[in-house]
């Protein structure tokens, strides 16, 4: 299990994708109860946690997946006349984005607040972690000894000139990493930062995390930054899967151990300003946050849930305790037009 400053268990996992969203019933005492989802993730994900929902509550639940971006202008254009009623995302940057845009209200659950620690949910309600993710190091077995690995800032040093492979500055991960960093050190360092690692890539930034891995499997960079789930899915693949080979010929370095930790992310759910079903949507939330729900999504996704007691995967759990860095994620919402400003300026693609 990872530890926190002080030490928590992390969060649960964000979710879905397609399906034919169903609208509001004209018969309420005639129709089932529903819940009408809006999602960044893919229904594969969850699925299993969705039909688990419906069984124990008669609630149907209707998902429409997109693109982030996509998703988030079709519910500003909706306005009132909206039928979503939770939003799912895989990154606080996506619902920081989502609470900006007067999309969303304050979610009330003492289920919310007793399970999910504070630095994971809106200080206000508004949105909250439902798995934790960590961004970190992963390094070439044959060509890295982990032990010249320690911080983010050290992969800016010579050492790693033309070693690096990450995805691009559109990315919601890396320009939430750096707002983290901006929030830690200043702007100043943190563009400091980003210039270094601009310097460091092995090439220009392309595909998505998994690539970077493959990447590195294919000796085109020594080291990668990425998600920790990415690296889980590509371990769970069979024997001789191309994928399980990567996944074999990469290790994992937790990064920052002896300072703020190791940059964590999560997926997460808001409930929308103009839900037609606010207590269904609830009710799902506070399922995905259940012991049933966190023992599926852990086994499934390999990211970490928030319950105690709640066994991790156990390829998850064969990475080891790492020390997570514990700022409220909300303080990345602050800093992301920053970000997104410094990446453009070190010449970040």
């Amino acid at each position: 299990m990872f530890s926190l400053r002080p030490k928590i268990v992390a969060v649960l996992g964000g979710l879905i994708a397609t399906a034919t969203l169903v609208g509001g019933c004209s018969d309420q005492a005639a129709e089932p109860a529903e819940v009408n989802v809006y999602s960044y993730r893919q229904e594969i994900l969850i699925r299993p946690l969705l039909d688990a929902f419906t069984a124990e509550t008669g609630i149907i639940v209707n998902v429409v997946s997109g693109k982030a971006d996509a998703l988030l202008e079709r519910l500003k254009n909706e306005g009132i006349n909206s039928p979503a009623d939770l939003l799912l995302a895989a990154d606080v940057g996506r619902l920081l984005r989502a609470q900006a845009a007067d999309v969303l209200q304050p979610m009330v659950s003492d289920v919310v607040t007793d399970i999910v620690p504070a630095n994971f949910r809106d200080p206000d309600g508004y949105w909250v972690g439902l798995s934790m993710r960590a961004r970190t190091i992963f390094y070439a077995k044959d060509r890295v000894d982990p032990a010249t690995l320690s911080t983010y800032a050290a992969l800016t040093s010579e050492e790693w000139k033309g070693e690096i492979c990450i995805r691009n500055a559109s990315n919601v991960y890396n320009q939430s990493m750096l707002a983290a960093l901006i929030d830690r050190n200043g702007a100043e360092v943190a563009e400091a930062w980003a210039a270094g690692i601009v310097a460091n890539m092995a090439r220009r930034p392309q595909g998505g995390d998994r690539d970077q891995l493959r990447a590195v499997a294919a000796d085109e960079c020594d080291l990668a930054i990425a998600n920790s789930y990415y690296y889980g899915r590509m371990m769970a693949e069979e024997p001789g899967h191309a994928d399980r080979e990567v996944a074999e010929a990469v290790g994992l370095f937790w990064a920052d151990q002896d300072g703020a930790g190791t940059h964590v992310n999560i997926s997460g759910a808001a409930l929308t300003k103009y839900s037609k079903n606010k207590e269904a949507a609830i009710k799902l939330v506070e399922f995905l946050l259940s012991e049933e729900a966190q023992r599926i999504y852990a086994e499934t996704v390999f990211e970490y849930p928030i319950r105690k007691g709640v066994p991790l995967s156990p390829i998850v759990a064969a990475w080891g305790d790492f020390v997570a860095d514990d700022r409220n994620l909300s303080a990345i919402g602050k800093h992301s037009t920053e970000a997104v400003m410094i990446m453009d300026r070190v010449g970040w693609e």
